[in-house]
């Protein structure tokens, strides 16, 4: 794949979540980065459900924190972060190949330090009626690795 993207979920706590984003990383050629703690166990029987049985082809890497895991990023090494709390869009995103895609947990988000640190790269999805709180987490980095591929010349 010429793409060349990573998607890091930061302390992912439902296996079902994490399972679908496995397959859509496995289907794209995408890098999974999974930072802990994790709120369930790999092997859990939900997580292998919703990857099938496409987990052991998966290229999946584990972290032991976000702080040590981002200094092991290349300096240059695109990075995007995903919170509704960002102040510009998707859309107003360029991706670059080789990006970082991060994703908070699905109760908390990222955490606050990590969207101050970093508030050029963060970016929100948009959503249209008030009454939706957030977006689920394997719908929200679909429309992210879809929309770095479509940048990206797919």
């Amino acid at each position: 794949m010429p793409y060349d993207l990573h998607v890091v979920l930061v302390e992912p706590e439902i296996p079902q979540n994490t399972g679908s984003i496995g397959r859509l990383c496995l289907a794209t050629g995408t890098t999974l980065h999974l930072v802990e703690p994790l709120g369930f166990e790999i092997d859990h029987a939900k997580l292998r459900r919703a990857g099938l049985d496409y987990w052991e082809h998966l290229k999946v890497l584990r972290h032991p924190g976000l702080e040590e895991f981002l200094k092991t990023i290349p300096p240059d090494a695109p990075r995007v972060f995903f919170s509704k709390k960002a102040g510009h869009t998707i859309f107003e995103h360029v991706f670059r190949p080789g990006s970082y895609i991060f994703f908070g947990k699905e109760t908390m988000g990222l955490p606050d330090w990590v969207i101050n640190a970093y508030p050029t790269e963060t970016v929100r999805i948009p959503m249209y009626d008030a009454r939706v709180r957030s977006l689920n987490l394997s719908n929200s980095v679909s429309i992210a690795v879809y929309e770095a591929i479509r940048q990206l010349g797919a």
